[in-house]
Formats: C-alpha cells, structure tokens, sequence
C-alpha cells in the first residue's frame, strides 16, 4: 500500500521541478541580446494598459463641467470600453511572471520544510 502523503509530496517535488525549470528558462530568455528578441522582450517588460487609460480618460470627460453635456455623454461609453479592455487584455510583463514564480518556489519550498 502506498501512503497518500509520500504520493503528495512526490507530487509536490515534480511541481517544484517544473517551476524552477520555468524560472530557469525565463531568466535565460531575459538574457538574449539580439536586436528583434531583445525589442520584443522589452515590448513585454513595457506592457501598455490601454483599459486603464480609457478609464482614466472618461472619468476625467465625465467629470468636466460643460453646460452642453456632451463630454458626459462620451466620458461613460470611454469608461465601459475601457472595463471591457481590463477584462481581455492581459496586462502582465515578464517582471510579473517572474515574481509569481518566485512566489510559487518559495511556497512549495515551505510546505516541503514543513512536511519534511
């Protein structure tokens, strides 16, 4: 019979594996320096939020005081695309993927201390 917490932390172990290979390959991923690479790795250490712009733009349109009213009238369609822009666009960078991972590791080296 096998005992269920060896099957866990055998489990456990490959996960740690598969992380650290992870953080491994994103670090030296970082680490190229050609010209294209390099360019598209910073396009993805730059993010742009292009949701949270438009919001910004349509509470400041919404909150300008016009006897017409037609800032408002714009201010609240911004303000709805610019929700609908957060919940698709992913908006994470390298530098996010990165801390996550780290996050993980340090996790599942704890619950290994722990069981351990």
């Amino acid at each position: 019979m096998v005992d269920p917490l060896k099957e866990r932390l055998e489990k456990i172990r490959k996960l740690s594996d598969s992380v650290k290979r992870r953080a491994n390959l994103y670090s030296e991923v970082s680490g190229i320096d050609r010209a294209h690479t390099s360019q598209s790795l910073g396009v993805l250490q730059r993010a742009p939020a292009p949701g949270k712009k438009l919001q910004k733009i349509g509470f400041l349109m919404l909150w300008i005081p016009e006897p017409t009213g037609v800032t408002c009238a714009i201010g609240g369609p911004l303000i709805l695309a610019g929700r609908y822009l957060d919940k698709k666009y992913n908006g994470s960078t390298i530098h996010d993927i990165g801390h996550e991972t780290k996050s993980t590791i340090s996790s599942i080296s704890d619950f290994k201390n722990s069981v351990m």
